[in-house]
């Protein structure tokens, strides 16, 4: 289990909070012995996580987000529960609070207690998607030994973000477009989508600083202060 230490160390490293460091443990963990279960051969990790975890975005998060092409929920539940007991031999309590089918999937709402602090994460799996490719990657990281896992595809996952945007609208979605822009990883076919994007930067009334710096470090807050000028002309230029 990763030492208070540990935690305050990588916190001044990463210029962000101690819970965002526990929660990002957890999340490598997590992720770490998920995907030694076989059933989750062909669940493929996505959303905002992934593209910190997978393609080193700055911005950390909460949730874990996966696609699917099985077509019922036990080997996600089974996976699930033998993954918690796997991180409670390394002395961390896992309780599930709540754990459901959905009408496009399956949630899983998951306590963890390192010493005397929670981490709650939220897992969502989108099922039966059976359009959907996975890749295996390899995940190096300042938390855990390096493990591997299978992500979305990389142009599945950047137009899933982009649609996030368009319908969904969260201030995470807007720093995950200007990351994806800055990374170069809009596809040509994702590019046809900007203009609807452009508009929706332009109609929201989003507070981008408020809402976005207790997930980024320190090092992006010149970035968020003028957000909206800098997320439009990221999206310029390719306009």
């Amino acid at each position: 289990m990763i030492t208070p230490e540990t935690i305050k160390s990588l916190a001044n490293k990463y210029q962000t909070t101690e819970g965002n460091i526990r929660q990002e443990y957890i999340q490598h963990l997590f992720l770490a012995y998920f995907y030694q279960q076989p059933q989750t051969s062909e669940v493929y990790f996505k959303g905002g996580t992934a593209l910190r975890v997978v393609y080193g975005s700055p911005r950390f998060s909460e949730d874990l987000d996966f696609s699917t092409t099985l077509q019922h929920v036990d080997p996600l539940e089974e996976a699930l529960l033998t993954t918690l007991k796997e991180i409670e031999l390394e002395g961390i309590h896992a309780e599930i609070q709540e754990a459901k089918k959905t009408t496009g999937g399956y949630l899983a709402i998951v306590v963890f207690t390192i010493g005397t602090d929670k981490v709650i994460i939220r897992l969502e799996v989108s099922l039966r998607e059976g359009d959907k490719r996975g890749v295996v990657e390899t995940i190096v990281s300042d938390f855990i030994p390096p493990y591997t896992i299978t992500a979305l595809a990389k142009n599945q996952l950047v137009g899933e973000k982009m649609q996030a945007l368009l319908t969904r609208k969260k201030p995470r979605d807007f720093y995950d477009l200007y990351y994806m822009i800055r990374a170069n990883m809009i596809t040509p076919e994702e590019k046809s989508i900007l203009p609807q994007a452009m508009k929706v930067v332009q109609a929201t009334t989003v507070n981008f600083d408020r809402e976005l710096k207790q997930f980024l470090p320190k090092s992006q807050r010149s970035v968020i202060r003028e957000f909206r000028v800098n997320l439009e002309r990221e999206i310029k230029r390719f306009l």
